[in-house]
């Protein structure tokens, strides 16, 4: 369980690597915003304040981007040291061992896989209520996963499929087969597109709230923190709370290094693309939070739609961008949904060349040059999920196995600082080894906030993996038949 590639193994994978390499430093940003800016921000964020941490939820965002920051400078002195597809899971099969790399690509699963079914869940609710802003209504019966209660004109209905989010993901999928050129081109209009929706709400937000600034601070601000109620309601508690769900905003930068092998420079544009994606979305994300919080009384803002509620409230002839506002969302989750599903074909792409998944994972398309066959069953098996999931677990259990995969990639950067001291770095992690620590002590605190019950759920879906592992994985391991470093 411990045997582990050697770093000319991964190097001269990446050299030999059947994967076309078109991306530059531009696209590779452009993929990681994308990937960010989505459910976090669109769905999550007024649950987090109306809930945990109130106006505090500014906070909550900092916090949660700087435990990012500290895991995003890991990533990209790793990244320009290992560029191959897989990301944190080949990282962990060179430093750690054959065993972690498996428990990583079962982490990811959750943050690639499972996330991009949470965020097709936040799209159907954006659609549905666009539709019916428009007068058309979609029956509720199919708009929620088995067992939802809705309301159908008064009527309580329960929920047996998500129909809109299913769609979604089957439909991208289908792009994802054609190829990268096509879904990046694709993926670069809509990340500008929902980057002008977001201006556009922070600056007209800001002029709407400007001339009464010292009223609303005084209604929605004040206090800024609310007193902790316990339970990770509101105080100190609430905005650590809080951290741990709009976590699940961050967890686009790391969808950058899973195109180590279609990058065109990997040692210098992933770290430019994996901190500049980070930087850029933080911003946005605190300019977002403080101008929903300031307009809107907290506890109101526990809808799924939370950024079309505070539009709907700007008056003064400004509500003719609430239409806009949900379509730039709907954009917005639509190219998270894609690049999460390109990420974890990716990621089944690296484990399948190393035998521990079945070789189907890893065969080619002979014209579009795309791991097609993988990316069909990753797709149907999303969409499945995203048709039955509820949305609230599902997040929860993303944001644990994201903070989870993160720690151990901190670890697999101080490991290859003391095994391999020489290994040419693009990029070195700074004021080592504090950042790492920081890293990892931080990941493992967000942890601890998380509901028991989802502990326990994501305790046994790990268990789950191990087993999979013994059965198949490890039996099946080229670098076992092959030879490893011990």
């Amino acid at each position: 369980m411990s045997a582990r590639k050697s770093i000319a193994q991964i190097q001269h994978e990446a050299a030999t690597s059947q994967l076309d390499r078109t991306l530059g430093k531009w696209h590779l940003l452009l993929i990681g915003v994308g990937c960010i800016i989505g459910a976090g921000i669109f769905v999550r964020t007024g649950s987090a304040a109306a809930l945990h941490a109130g106006p505090a939820v500014l906070l909550s965002f900092l916090i949660a981007g700087g435990v990012c920051a500290f895991a995003g400078l890991c990533y990209a002195e790793i990244a320009s040291t290992l560029p191959v597809s897989g990301s944190a899971y080949t990282y962990g099969y060179a430093t750690l061992g054959e065993f972690v790399a498996w428990t990583m690509g079962t982490l990811l699963l959750l943050e690639y896989g499972l996330a991009a079914s949470v965020v097709a869940v936040g799209w159907s609710g954006y659609v549905v209520n666009l539709l019916a802003d428009v007068g058309l209504h979609i029956p509720p019966e199919i708009t929620g996963p088995p067992g939802q209660m809705l309301d159908r004109g008064g009527t309580p209905v329960m929920a047996i499929f998500n129909l809109p989010a299913f769609l979604v993901c089957l439909a991208l999928t289908a792009l994802l087969t054609r190829g990268l050129s096509e879904s990046a081109k694709l993926n670069n209009l809509v990340v500008m597109i929902k980057l002008g929706v977001l201006a556009a709400f922070i600056i007209v937000g800001a002029f709407v709230a400007l001339p009464h600034i010292q009223d609303l601070v005084s209604r929605n601000w004040t206090p800024f923190i609310p007193a902790n109620q316990g339970d990770g309601k509101f105080g100190i508690d609430g905005i650590m709370r809080a951290a741990s769900i709009v976590f699940f905003s961050y967890i686009g930068f790391e969808a950058v290094s899973t195109a180590g092998q279609e990058a065109k420079n990997p040692e210098k544009d992933l770290p430019f693309a994996i901190i500049g994606s980070l930087v850029v979305c933080t911003v946005i994300y605190t300019l977002v939070a403080a101008v929903m919080t300031l307009l809107l009384p907290y506890g109101s803002l526990d809808v799924p739609e939370p950024v079309a509620l505070v539009v709907d409230s700007f008056g003064g002839g400004w509500t003719w961008l609430a239409a806009p506002i949900k379509i730039g969302a709907i954009i917005g989750l639509t190219s998270v949904v894609l690049v999460l599903i390109y990420g974890q074909t990716r990621i089944f792409y690296a484990m399948a060349r190393d035998g521990l998944l079945p070789r189907i994972f890893a065969a080619v398309h002979p014209k579009f040059r795309t791991p097609h066959i993988n990316t069909a069953l990753v797709g149907t098996l999303t969409a499945l999920a995203a048709g039955l999931c509820d949305l609230n677990l599902l997040g929860d259990m993303t944001s644990v196995g994201t903070l989870a995969a993160f720690a151990i990639v901190c670890v697999s950067v101080i490991y290859l600082r003391r095994a391999a001291p020489d290994l040419p770095r693009g990029f070195s992690t700074p004021f080592y080894p504090l950042i790492p620590l920081l890293g990892i002590g931080s990941c493992l605190y967000l942890i601890t906030t998380v509901p028991w019950d989802v502990l326990a759920f994501f305790f046994w879906y790990m268990l789950a993996g191990l087993l999979l592992y013994f059965v198949y994985g490890i039996r099946h391991s080229h670098l076992r038949s092959d030879g490893a470093e011990p």
